[in-house]
């Protein structure tokens, strides 16, 4: 049986293929859209942010976005596996209008304060290493909390090569402390196909506390979403052979716009031995430059 947390792909009204809202998910933060356009679909939309501040980007194709008698452009991406893509941020009580060919996201978080809109280019976009060895992984920070400017929204993508774990140590975000910020946490997949053309696979866990329970163990194919209201959650895991992507959207009541974790206090102690292995050598995917290299 599946869990509640898990949305199937295309589990939509196209052409949107997921639409997770904060009523639908049964929390008041966070928000995700993908959208479909170009032959077998509209090549257009126009949409309202309202309450919701959005970062969008293009996971294949590309478009441009017209609001306020701005005008920005989504340079085309191939694929999720070819390094940063564009993004474009529109603020609160907006009418803005999407057109393009391919399939896009639509990040977003209840926000009050307005902010300018504007548009990152993908060369911009700050590309991290983190972990090591089967833990490696490939993050595009294009709108997370210290890379760029907004009021609630925070957003990155994640690469994990076949094999791989990622999200690992587990860690959750549940409460506003000192050293943790209470988020609400989307995970959007996409996974390669193998170089043979079967379909890709990973798995995906959430896990709570006793005080907050919570118990997810999904396997992922592209298009599919977990929800994380709270909990441990991680790993997420590539299967041999299918690189793994995902769409990490997260936002929070708390006042203020960060990403504190807390690692699960039993496997915390994995990141000590990173220090006496290599990057994957796979990485990065897509030759982004890196930072630090």
């Amino acid at each position: 049986m599946y869990s509640k947390y898990y949305i199937p792909a295309r589990g939509a009204q196209l052409p949107f293929t997921v639409d997770v809202t904060p009523e639908s998910a049964g929390w008041s933060e966070s928000s995700l859209q993908v959208l479909e356009l170009g032959e077998h679909s509209t090549q257009s939309i126009e949409l309202h942010t309202g309450s919701t501040e959005v970062m969008i980007l293009p996971l294949v194709g590309g478009g441009r976005i017209e609001a306020r008698d701005q005008s920005f452009e989504l340079a085309h991406r191939s694929s999720v596996f070819d390094g940063p893509a564009d993004m474009v941020y529109i603020g609160i009580d907006q009418t803005y209008t999407l057109s393009g060919e391919g399939r896009f996201a639509i990040c977003g978080a209840r926000a009050t304060r307005a902010f300018p809109n504007r548009r990152v280019a993908a060369a911009d976009v700050a590309v991290e290493l983190r972990g090591a060895g089967n833990c490696s992984r490939q993050v595009h920070n294009f709108g997370t909390a210290t890379t760029f400017e907004a009021d609630s929204l925070i957003a990155c993508e994640v690469i994990t090569p076949g094999g791989n774990w990622s999200s690992y140590p587990a860690h959750k975000h549940e409460e506003n402390t000192d050293v943790e910020t209470q988020l609400e946490e989307i995970y959007y997949f996409e996974i390669a196909d193998s170089p043979a053309g079967t379909a890709g696979f990973g798995y995906h866990r959430v896990y709570g506390t006793p005080q907050r329970p919570i118990e997810v163990l999904e396997e992922v194919r592209s298009g599919d979403v977990v929800l994380v209201p709270h909990g441990y959650h991680g790993p997420s895991i590539a299967a041999p052979g299918h690189h793994m992507y995902y769409l990490n959207v997260m936002a929070g009541s708390g006042p203020n716009r960060a990403w504190l974790i807390c690692d699960d206090p039993n496997h915390t102690w994995l990141r000590g031995s990173w220090e006496h292995q290599e990057i994957d050598p796979r990485l990065p995917l897509g030759s982004p430059s890196v930072e630090g290299a």
